[in-house]
């Protein structure tokens, strides 16, 4: 096709299909096309690219097969759960099946240690935790509005939170000296920023535990954000999706713990999770928005009709979150798994010299 031939193409196409607000053609994305087309292996092609750009959680699959192996109702197409099967293949609403939810509040209490309990109805399905983190920018802003993001952040956001939204970014810069803490002049200089150039801020959004740095966000650093969002009467939307992998001190906080003691506007607070990195299902797309605030619940239950959970997911899914035996053993064992993994790979880079930060959580390790 010609230039001429192409160029009238994209004209008749819509600008954000045509816009390169995906990101497609960024660095990060272009690791990934460059593992796709040679990927390595140690004796096929050790020359070949290590895939580095991506967190998945594949450590605890053995747990989850050998539960599946062990409840076949769980599933509608085993002769055992197959008298489920058009029971579940009809027509679902957009709320979710009422088991599914109850199972993803309890998951998600015990994944944070059980200080904390979540109410069913409050759960909102998406898929995955990117379309929950998009839902969440369509029921809070307007195209042109802003979200703060402390600094160094998961370069997806862009896509995630802007292509269709046309959310802007405004990052809020945090340094080194301090192991990157989020720090109340930095919100305030981002947001000072951002209104000088005419930007409307509705909000910060943080990852914590944080992609990509692995560090959990203190008491001290939560309660601060908080306090500034309410001065500011502007949103906080906590992505909490590595909530279960926590595998050293200091223990997890999670903001819903730290809302209960504090004296807040709780229709700002609004959490994404996921099973995607806690119990390594990314492929099943299970992203959910949690909110305090009813409007949003309501608002983004009718958007969620454009990325449902799938019936047969939520089916079998409640029936192994709602088993506390399970749920127990799995969060456990992970929690082990990922410590031994990161000590060995971390103690293997000292040994040719790079030096990590010190990190608890997640899927990362940071270098210097």
């Amino acid at each position: 096709m010609g230039s001429s031939s192409a160029t009238e193409n994209r004209q008749l196409l819509s600008k954000i299909a045509t816009s390169e607000g995906h990101g497609e053609n960024s660095p990060y994305f272009d690791g990934w096309k460059a593992y796709d087309l040679n990927p390595f292996h140690p004796t096929k092609n050790p020359e070949g690219v290590i895939q580095m750009g991506l967190a998945e959680n594949q450590l605890s699959f053995d747990l989850i097969e050998d539960w599946i192996k062990k409840n076949p109702r769980a599933s509608i197409c085993t002769p055992e759960g197959v008298e489920e099967f058009k029971n579940v293949a009809i027509f679902q609403d957009y709320h979710g099946f009422p088991e599914f939810r109850k199972a993803v509040a309890t998951f998600m209490s015990k994944a944070r240690g059980g200080r904390v309990t979540f109410d069913p109805n409050r759960v909102v399905m998406s898929g995955g935790a990117t379309g929950a983190n998009e839902l969440v920018m369509f029921c809070l802003a307007d195209p042109g509005d802003a979200f703060l993001i402390p600094s160094p952040y998961y370069p997806a956001f862009y896509r995630d939170l802007g292509w269709r939204t046309g959310v802007q970014i405004v990052p809020v810069d945090c340094d080194s000296s301090n192991n990157f803490k989020i720090t109340k002049e930095a919100l305030e200089a981002a947001y000072e920023k951002a209104q000088k150039n005419n930007i409307n801020v509705k909000g910060v959004i943080i990852t914590n535990p944080s992609n990509p740095l692995g560090t959990t966000l203190d008491r001290d650093t939560l309660e601060s954000l908080v306090e500034f969002i309410n001065q500011k009467n502007i949103h906080l939307v906590c992505d909490e999706i590595y909530a279960a992998t926590v595998f050293s001190s200091p223990t997890y906080t999670c903001i819903s713990e730290v809302i209960q003691n504090m004296n807040c506007n709780p229709n700002l607070i609004h959490i994404v999770y996921s099973l995607s990195k806690d119990m390594g299902l990314p492929g099943l797309r299970v992203g959910i928005v949690y909110s305090y605030n009813d409007d949003v619940v309501n608002i983004g239950r009718k958007m969620s009709s454009f990325g449902l959970v799938s019936s047969q997911t939520q089916h079998m899914l409640a029936s192994m979150l709602l088993d506390e035996e399970f749920v127990a053993r799995f969060l456990e064992t992970s929690s082990k798994r990922l410590a031994k993994r990161h000590g060995v790979f971390t103690k293997g880079l000292e040994e040719v010299g790079i030096n990590c930060l010190k990190s608890n959580a997640g899927l990362f390790a940071g270098w210097t």
